[in-house]
This record gives C-alpha cells, structure tokens and sequence, in this order.
C-alpha cells in the first residue's frame, strides 16, 4: 500500500486547492464591489481593464491538469493589477502628485544607494592601498634579510686552497656580529 507521506501529500494537495478555490471567490466578490463607483467619463476603459483582468484569471486556472500546479505568479500579477484598480476607482484623480512623491523618494533613495557605494568603493581602495604598502614593506624586509644571509653564507663558506674552512674569515665575521650587538 502507500505509506503516510502519500496520504500526507494528498492533504496538502487539497489544502492548496482549497485555498485557490477561497481566492477565486474572494475575487469576484471584490469585482461586483467596485462597479459602480467608474468615473464616468472613464467608466469604457475601467471595464475593459476589468474584462482583461478576468480572462488572465481564468486561463491559467483552466488549463490546471491533475498533475501540473496553477502558475502562482500570474495568480499574484493578477491580484496585484486588480487592487490597483480597485484602489485607482475609489480614489479621486489626485494620483499625479502621489507619484511625483514616489519618484522623489525613488530618487533619494536611489542617492543614498549610491553614496552608500561610494563609500564602500572608498574603503576598499584604502584597504588595498594598506595592503599593497604592507605587502611592499614585507618584500623589502625578505629581501634585506636574505641579502644579509648571502653575505654571511658567502664569508663563511670559503675555503683555503687545501678545501678546508676558513677559519680566520669565521673568526672576523663572529667578532663584526658581537661588536654590532653591542
């Protein structure tokens, strides 16, 4: 038989269902609503609009089959584009200052983004510049230092010509080291 994550599945299925059942019904009531407060001289476009809107609705929903699941996103856009017009139909026509507003906040908006990049460009650049200084300031350190070590590799391995150490030269070289310690 089929274990208890297929009965599971099944509920959740209905539970969807269900629920996009709700919305439909949720939507037409919202539609019979607002007919009749269209401007007037307006009331042609608002109607159109409103038949577009229902034909979007019902094509994603018809073309369900048992195995495929309705597309969200067009149920959403759908949704959204109806509460803009039952929004938009209620309102008085004081809609162009609203915009203008929503396009300055845009604007300071997209400013304050903007700065905030700047500023973050900025403290990046520093960042590498401070890192490209230590990085030098590494370098010149391992090269002194393995400049020294040369010098000292050098000194103390020459030989005499039997191919012995040279004692003397090691004996100078300890008697320089001592004398810069201190």
């Amino acid at each position: 038989g089929r274990g208890f994550a297929f009965r599971r599945k099944q509920k959740i299925e209905r539970q969807y269902r269900k629920l996009l059942k709700k919305r439909r019904q949720v939507h037409s009531q919202q539609d019979n609503q607002f007919t009749d407060t269209y401007p007037e001289h307006l009331k042609h476009l608002y109607l159109a609009e409103e038949e577009k809107l229902k034909k979007r609705r019902r094509t994603p929903d018809d073309s369900v089959s048992s195995e495929e699941k309705p597309n969200k996103a067009a149920d959403v856009c759908g949704y959204v584009c109806f509460m803009i017009i039952s929004v938009s139909r209620t309102c008085t026509f004081s809609s162009r200052p609203v915009v203008t507003q929503e396009k300055l906040k845009n604007k300071t908006c997209n400013q304050k983004a903007k700065e905030e990049y700047e500023k973050i460009k900025a403290e990046r650049a520093r960042k590498k510049e401070e890192a490209e200084k230590r990085k030098q300031q590494r370098e010149e350190a391992q090269r002194l230092y393995r400049q020294k070590k040369m010098e000292a590799y050098k000194i103390l391995s020459k030989k005499t010509k039997k191919g012995q150490p040279n004692l003397n030269l090691q004996v100078e070289f300890l008697l320089q080291k001592i004398q810069q310690n201190t």
